[in-house]
C-alpha cells in the first residue's frame, strides 16, 4: 500500500510534462496503466480528462519514443540532488 506522500508524488510526475512514464516505472513500478488508473483514481473527472488530453497531445513528452533521443536522462543536469522526494541542503 503506497503512503499518501507517494502517492502525491507520483501524481506531481504525472503532471509533469518532461517527466515519461518510465521514470515513474523506475522510482515506484507503476507501469503506465497504474498511474493512468492511480490519476483516475485521486483526480477530480475534469481534472483527469485535461491531463489525459495533455499526455495524448504533442506537448507532452510522457512517452520516451515521443522524446528527443538525445535526452537520455530523467532530470536536468543542473537540478539539485533529490533525496526522499526533499531537495538536499548545500
Amino acid at each position: 500500500m503506497l503512503e499518501q506522500k507517494d502517492i502525491d508524488r507520483i501524481i506531481e510526475m504525472a503532471w509533469e510534462d518532461r517527466t515519461p512514464f518510465e521514470a515513474i516505472k523506475i522510482q515506484f513500478g507503476f507501469s503506465e496503466a497504474n498511474v493512468i488508473a492511480l490519476m483516475r483514481k485521486e483526480l477530480k473527472r475534469s481534472s483527469f480528462n485535461l491531463w489525459r488530453k495533455r499526455v495524448n497531445s504533442g506537448v507532452s513528452q510522457k512517452h520516451s519514443m515521443k522524446r528527443n533521443p538525445e535526452i537520455n536522462r530523467f532530470k536536468c543536469s543542473l537540478q539539485k540532488t533529490i533525496s526522499m522526494n526533499k531537495i538536499s541542503k548545500r
